[in-house]
């Protein structure tokens, strides 16, 4: 079994609509157990700053998928909930990124773990590290990012309409 962590974004439309959707999918793949999500946060624009704030979290999987494979659902849950690539951190439906997979470290055309840019954003550190803050990272500035809404359980969040 792999242990995964994936960043979830979205600032168009019903943003926790969006979150709770994109993290139902992934709970319904037989190959995937959402095990923990973090709270929401709400955070502002990085890069296209002409756009409407964020709501961020991660959720913590385990998976019998390879890293590949997890890419393609993330992809696929995107596509799903009509993301659609215009601007170069612009504005979307939803974002799904894997920040972590295991323990490794590898880089392809397609892929690269660690996240590479997950140590400059401050909207994926706090949520990863509330979910496990053994990782050894520096504490992130948190300057931006405020917590927006606090659920129990992945079952919880789901639940809530």
């Amino acid at each position: 079994m792999n242990k995964s962590y994936l960043s979830l974004g979205s600032n168009m439309g019903d943003r926790v609509g969006m979150l709770r959707q994109a993290v139902r999918l992934l709970k319904e793949h037989p190959a995937i157990n959402v095990m923990k999500i973090s709270s929401l946060y709400e955070t502002a624009p990085v890069g296209f700053t002409e756009q409407d704030a964020f709501l961020n979290m991660v959720v913590q999987l385990q998976t019998d998928l390879n890293a590949y494979e997890l890419l393609e659902i993330c992809q696929d849950i995107e596509q799903t909930l009509d993301r659609k690539r215009e601007i170069r951190w612009g504005p979307r439906t939803i974002d799904l990124d894997i920040l972590l997979y295991n323990q490794d470290e590898f880089e392809t055309e397609n892929l690269v773990i660690p996240h590479p840019r997950m140590h400059e954003r401050a909207f994926v550190l706090v949520p990863l590290l509330e979910l496990d803050p053994e990782l050894d990272f520096i504490e992130p500035e948190r300057e931006g990012i405020e917590i927006w809404k606090t659920y129990n359980s992945v079952e919880s969040f789901l639940l809530e309409e």
